[in-house]
């Protein structure tokens, strides 16, 4: 990777195309669209709105709604002034997003006409701003003067939001260089100035705006998919002649599942990126025969600023002898160093023996926000990011992983940690104890189930632990099943084995949370 390429901040991006091809579609989400000139200029005017309401450099500004051209905006607004953009998960309850925006510290909010009322009572300090007529009537006030600022390749740009092991949301320093690194990957999956790309992932995923990133890198269009409904992307797919496309798996399986899906024409599609979750090969194979375009497996974590192992088209060989690689993850990336480490000794392990996953390379972050001791645990003295995963490499390099580290449980391509939701449960009054694991899903790839203890003398009912739990937590983290039992094998120590309850109580028959609204 070219060390120029490193340095490219992220106004540089929008300014050169601003200039060569302004009157070039950059952003597209449903009716309307943006060109780059177009970008640039609105843009200009909300870092001059955000600079009238307090906003400086080092300054958060949070944003709070489904996707929209106004994410993108405030990327480059944010940019422009050396401030950070914090893109909020919608799908969070109350709670958890007031805990993130004052982890944050955000001087401003911008948030969706739907969540405003959520905003309001987030934003008691900082300020907020209701995109719709007010945004625009904001904007329109200020002239399009940009202010000028570029920051350093090592300067944060993004804040975005993961948990750890602790359930604690951390605000992980996203640099310029860290996205330009990613942005370098974009030529191996066949992005050009021509590229139609599309993301139907949400901009609060580093693969929603990470993509998106991508095509403005390349002076590209980009198509957001605001809300995912299989039909309406296989028509824009073919329609709008997308030439590159990122997919979780769970939306592979139901963009194949669709009547008639593979008869369409994906002729101008040059590849399909999926990754997030596992995939299971019988996915993969509906995928390939429906899509006819090369297909990349690619790993990462919001630490590595997506992508950083990746598995070739050519890797993807379903009826042929190097089939088994279906179920690798892929080699890392020519710039990414990965070693797989015994957890404890630190030491590589050979071939074919499980360790933990640890990568190296200018994509990963500068660190967790205003948390040393959280950063310290993550990133080595010498750069190498600890990814808590767990896995193994073959004796050609390739990454297959196995159970994650950090018992981590990935259902429709979003990231949900047992604590957090053993923390919840056992604040029922019913629960005396409580254990929470993933389980696989055809649909899901994984879903959550509790193991419960019921308190001395009660009788808890599955469903009205599901409703307590909602008030607290997002619905995509909820127990899809409940299992109530006397108590939970524990180590000397006092701690879980989880693998001992997998193996003994595995996914339950019949899910107790299965409605459209649960994943929301």
């Amino acid at each position: 990777m070219r060390e120029e390429s490193l340095s490219v901040c992220v106004p540089d991006v929008l300014r050169e195309h601003a200039e060569r091809r302004g009157d070039h579609v950059a952003i597209r989400t449903g009716d309307h669209a943006l060109t780059y000139a177009q970008l640039d200029e609105r843009s200009s005017r909300l870092a001059q709105a955000l600079r009238a309401l307090g906003v400086r450099e080092g300054s958060r500004v949070a944003h709070l709604d489904r996707t929209g051209l106004e994410v993108v905006e405030l990327l480059f607004a944010t940019s422009k002034l050396g401030a950070v953009i914090v893109p909020l998960n919608w799908r969070l309850a109350p709670p958890e997003l007031r805990a993130i925006v004052a982890d944050a510290r955000a001087r401003v909010v911008l948030a969706g006409e739907a969540y405003a009322e959520v905003a309001a009572d987030l934003a008691r300090e900082p300020e907020l701003v209701v995109l719709g007529e007010a945004y625009e009537r904001l904007i329109a006030a200020y002239d399009p003067i940009d202010p000028g600022g570029r920051g350093a390749p090592g300067d944060t740009v993004l804040q975005m939001y993961t948990s750890g092991t602790t359930g604690v949301p951390k605000g992980v320093l996203t640099t310029h260089r860290n996205l330009a690194a990613a942005a370098a990957a974009s030529t191996l999956w066949g992005f050009d100035r021509d590229t139609i790309s599309m993301t139907p992932l949400p901009m609060f995923h580093v693969g929603g705006i990470g993509w998106a990133y991508l095509g403005l890198w390349n002076g590209a269009t980009t198509i957001l998919v605001r809300d995912f409904a299989p039909d309406a992307v296989l028509e824009t797919l073919e329609r709008e002649r997308v030439t590159n496309a990122v997919l979780v798996p769970t939306m592979l399986q139901r963009l194949t599942a669709v009547a008639g899906a593979a008869e369409r024409d994906y002729s101008a599609l040059r590849s399909i990126a999926y990754g997030a979750s596992p995939i299971t090969t019988p996915v993969l194979k509906a995928a390939l025969r429906t899509f006819r375009c090369q297909l990349f497996g690619v790993y990462g974590l919001t630490e590595s600023t997506g992508g950083v192992v990746q598995l070739d088209p050519d890797d993807h060989d379903p009826d042929g002898p190097r089939e088994g690689l279906l179920r690798a993850a892929g080699r890392p990336l020519p710039w990414v160093e990965l070693r797989v480490v015994d957890p404890k000794t630190h030491t590589d392990r050979a071939a074919g023996a499980i360790g933990e996953v640890w990568l190296r390379a200018p994509n990963v972050m500068a660190g967790y926000f205003e948390r040393p001791q959280e950063t310290t645990a993550a990133l080595t003295s010498d750069g190498w990011l600890r990814t808590g995963d767990g896995g193994y490499l073959d004796d050609d390099g390739y990454l297959f992983l196995t159970d994650r580290i950090k018992d981590m449980i990935v259902s429709g391509g979003e990231n949900v940690y047992p604590v957090e939701v053993e923390e919840v449960l056992a604040g029922h009054p019913d629960v005396a104890d409580v254990a929470v694991f993933g389980v696989p899903d055809e649909r899901w790839g994984e879903t959550v189930k509790a193991l419960v203890v019921p308190t001395a003398g009660h009788t808890p009912i599955a469903e009205e632990l599901v409703a307590f739990a909602r008030e607290r937590l997002a619905g995509y983290k909820l127990p899809r099943s409940i299992e109530f039992v006397d108590d939970l094998p524990r180590t000397a120590t006092g701690k879980v084995l989880k693998r001992e309850l997998r193996d003994r109580h595995g996914p339950a028959p019949q899910p107790l949370v299965d409605s459209p609204g649960s994943r929301r």
